[in-house]
């Protein structure tokens, strides 16, 4: 959805009282107002002095110690927010997470020093969606080693897989797993999905069969990974996890690295069950360059682009905007985590 510069104003400008321009808010997604300069322009006219993040990167916990003292905002990418960097947070009113995602930011520690911690729900739904399904399409296509080898001279004869007919089981039915339901019925794909928090109704009318883990990887071609980060579900992506799969199915994962225990992963490749995989995110961001998995013929990395379009990026900003300025100016934030 486009959102004219009016209605953007109306966002920003409903959420103003006067006294902002003593307020001090710090900016640190890398992305934050790329495709839309008003965004800064807008957050910049409303409020006393904003500090943007210059390193081109999240920021680990120490940056974000140094720079949280007398800041009263944050507008916050995937920086590392925990106890130790809340510490210094003497001023702080709320952490208005740009992207969905809060598992970087110690939300217990938040809470007890009376931090409001927001994010930026189905923001950037579509524009994973739409990575997540270009990449299930190179996998199933080799269009990486295509390319290469073209590149090289070559004119290899690249068997494929279709996605025609194939199985695809959806771990997650959020916002992004249901847009990608509704894109991969336009490929004639049988759908799975398993989301413990989404009756079995809501999947039903979209066409999506319920199913277990366990029968999900026994039946589906292509995996694809869309559950936040929890005890339960981190490195659920295991050996076990793995052999369970059926024999040249294909994996991707455009949530979070944590979910992959990655070692596992590069066993399943080098030992040919896996037909392939593709990720947007890893544990450690970004990887030691010596990595063997990122250097897997069978493996496609990408740099946790998932959210950067121009789309997404700025629906983020203008929600995390709006959230920032909101609470700034004592009203209630739309989309509170804690």
């Amino acid at each position: 959805m486009t959102i004219s510069r009016t209605k953007r104003s109306e966002l920003v400008y409903k959420a103003l009282m006067p006294d902002l321009k003593h307020t001090r808010v710090l900016v640190t997604p890398t992305s934050y107002a790329r495709h839309d300069p008003t965004l800064r322009t807008e957050l910049e006219a409303a409020v006393g002095e904003v500090i943007y993040n210059e390193t081109g990167r999240p920021l680990t916990s120490g940056e974000v110690r140094a720079l949280l003292p007398g800041i009263h905002g944050y507008i916050a990418g995937l920086d590392v927010i925990d106890a130790a960097a809340l510490d210094a947070a003497d001023s702080l009113q709320i952490i208005a997470r740009y992207g969905v995602g809060v598992e970087r930011i110690d939300l217990a520690a938040a809470q007890a020093r009376g931090i409001i911690v927001t994010n930026t729900p189905a923001a950037n739904a579509s524009a994973v969606a739409e990575l997540a399904i270009g990449l299930m399409l190179a996998l199933a296509r080799s269009i990486p080693q295509a390319d290469s080898h073209m590149k090289r001279g070559d004119w290899p004869r690249l068997s494929g897989t279709s996605l025609e007919e194939k199985t695809v089981g959806l771990l997650g039915f959020g916002a992004i797993g249901r847009m990608m339901a509704t894109r991969l019925r336009a490929f004639g794909c049988e759908l799975l999905a398993y989301d413990p928090f989404v009756p079995d109704e809501v999947m039903l009318t979209q066409s999506v069969t319920p199913a277990t883990i366990p029968d999900l990887l026994a039946a589906s071609h292509f995996v694809s990974l869309h559950l936040p980060v929890t005890e339960t579900t981190r490195h659920m992506v295991d050996t076990a996890f793995l052999a369970r799969m059926q024999r040249g199915a294909f994996l991707v994962n455009t949530a979070r690295g944590e979910l992959v225990d990655e070692t596992a992963l590069l066993a399943a490749l080098e030992s040919g069950h896996l037909g392939g995989a593709a990720l947007d995110a890893f544990e450690v961001e970004p990887p030691p360059t010596e990595s063997t998995l990122i250097k897997h013929p069978r493996l496609i990395a990408t740099p946790h682009i998932g959210a950067t379009t121009d789309g997404a990026t700025t629906r983020m900003g203008w929600m995390a905007l709006r959230e920032c300025l909101a609470v700034l100016a004592g009203e209630g934030a739309r989309y509170r985590v804690t």
